[in-house]
């Protein structure tokens, strides 16, 4: 019923319906020139889909002033996207078994690229978002449907080749993705980082359709909880509306937010009832019984959370405080793929060998050092200094996800192993926005509060002050712009001091997730199924 998608950085499985009609039709695997130009094509895809979730980040503080918002409402930009397509993850195995998966990852292709047109075209906020709403949705279904059809192109006994094409996709698009945005940002314009997908897409959709049109897969009217689809839009908008205007709004001294807190509150008590009793749940909550099932869940959301709220304040920092051009800041963010391609392999292939919980030991373990190395940031870092984090983050990204995702699915019936990948990925896609949202929430108001303890000391009556004045006046300044220059060096110095506490603070939750990890107990062997879904 449920599948899975990636809103940042690393999607993960394939939908059950669609995997399971595609063996159902069997179709005869592609050979030769087919097959390259099969694979060619759904890689496309799939790195267009990843890449628009990476490419945005160092492009939002561009984004932000073009369209005269803050950065912090530019944000919205990634978190619109990210909450809409956790909403989408559900409906996926349902709009398979609807319309068939060649048709439905075609669709998705052409409304995608119609939707980074109309990205790309947005002369508001409020526009860009609405569009990246319908980007974000019509995305849904890409990743998984294109591993299931690579899939079904590869004989059986090729199918970890498939995966490893398949994984080396979604590795490369986040490497690419913070270079390739900062150099169009930079060299061209923000709209263009949205208007490149139209030609892959075309593309993409167009090889696709060619080679796969007669390997449809088998449709059928299938029920869907249409009741708590509509309580889960409710709740997840409110809920994230909330955090992204509650900094805006000075949160709960705004009878908007109050109200918006008081819909989210109220619609996800009823969607939790409702999915209880419903015989047909769009979302699966018995599984929140199993211990490996939700200790493995809460990790994986609340790690990749923390993960993805640092990587939208980097570049944010980076550019706002520390001078950085797009294309620099990308520069710093791209090796975090890097290692994370050379050690993913060797993690999917031995992960079955070892304990888990081991390997997401280590993942949270490298976490929190780089996390606490950037704590030790300040205004004087060097390139190589900032960048040396990113590199080694990469041996964490490959030892993250295929463990907690081989430990949320252990122990588990293969019939229940769609259901658990929809619910842990709609977690995880959630966390990742609300991640995004908290922590360009938290970064401001720290700054606020460091920005009014260091004035504490900028005063007439300082020596400091007095000699600082002098300086900058001795070098053609007036009065008001040397006070002018002192402040924006404080600000520099506030921003820099709050990122660097949220950085520490990232740092303490990975250590503490650790203990949260060996709740879970041993792994169980896993469903043939579940090592297709833990594949990047």
């Amino acid at each position: 019923m449920t599948t899975q998608s990636d809103a940042g950085n690393s999607p993960q499985t394939t939908p059950d319906a669609a995997a399971g009609q595609a063996s159902s039709a069997a179709p005869a695997p592609l050979k030769g020139g087919m097959l390259v130009l099969a694979s060619t094509a759904l890689a496309l895809a799939t790195f267009m889909n990843v890449l628009d979730t990476s490419i945005a980040n160092v492009s939002i503080p561009a984004i932000s002033g073009d369209l005269a918002v803050s950065s912090s409402q530019g944000t919205w930009v990634i978190t619109s996207f990210a909450v809409a397509n956790a909403i989408a993850v559900p409906l996926t195995g349902f709009l398979t078994q609807r319309f068939g998966s060649v048709r439905l990852f075609v669709s998705s292709i052409l409304l995608f690229v119609t939707a980074s047109w109309l990205c790309g075209m947005a002369t508001s906020l409020g526009m860009l978002i609405v569009f990246r709403v319908i980007q974000g949705a019509v995305a849904g279904p890409m990743i998984p449907l294109s591993q299931s059809l690579l899939l079904s192109s590869y004989p059986k006994a090729k199918a970890g080749s498939a995966l490893a094409i398949w994984s080396m996709t979604t590795l490369i698009a986040p490497v690419i993705g913070p270079l390739l945005g900062g150099w169009i940002t930079d060299n061209i314009s923000w709209p263009w980082i949205f208007y490149i997908n139209i030609p892959v897409g075309l593309l993409a959709a167009s090889v696709t359709w060619m080679l796969y049109r007669k390997r449809e897969t088998p449709t059928r009217l299938v029920p869907i909880d249409y009741v708590g689809l509509i309580a889960l839009i409710i709740w997840v908008g409110a809920l994230q509306i909330m955090l992204d205007k509650g900094n805006e709004l000075d949160w709960f001294a705004s009878t908007q937010i109050v109200i918006l807190a008081i819909v989210a509150a109220v619609g996800f008590c009823f969607f939790l009832i409702w999915e209880f009793t419903e015989v047909h749940p769009i979302v699966d909550l018995s599984l929140l019984r199993s211990r490996n099932f939700w200790s493995g869940t809460l990790a994986l959301a609340v790690g990749y959370g923390v993960f993805f709220g640092n990587v939208v304040l980097m570049p944010l920092w980076l550019q706002q405080d520390m001078g950085y051009t797009a294309t620099i800041a990308g520069a710093v963010l791209a090796p975090v793929g890097l290692l994370a391609i050379l050690f993913s392999p060797w993690v999917g292939k031995n992960v079955h060998k070892y304990d888990p919980r081991l390997f997401a030991t280590v993942a949270f373990g490298i976490f929190a050092l780089i996390l606490w190395m950037r704590s030790q940031f300040t205004v004087q870092t060097d390139f190589v200094t900032i960048m040396l984090p990113s590199l080694i983050q990469g041996i964490a990204m490959a030892a993250f996800f295929i463990p907690l995702m081989t430990l949320i699915f252990s122990g588990l019936s293969p019939d229940k192993i769609p259901a658990a990948s929809g619910l842990s990925n709609f977690l995880r896609i959630m966390a990742g926005a609300i991640g995004a949202s908290v922590f360009t929430s938290l970064w401001e108001n720290r700054a606020i509060e460091h920005h009014a303890t260091l004035t504490e000391y900028i005063n007439y009556a300082s020596p400091t002050t007095q000699a600082a004045i002098k300086v900058l006046t001795d070098s053609g300044m007036s009065q008001q712009q040397a006070l002018g220059q002192i402040d924006r060096i404080i600000n520099q110095q506030a921003f820099t001091l709050a990122a660097d506490q949220l950085f520490w603070i990232s740092a303490l939750l990975f250590l503490a997730l650790i203990g949260l990890i060996w709740l879970a107990r041993p792994a169980k062997a896993t469903p043939p199924s579940a090592e297709a879904a833990a594949a990047h």
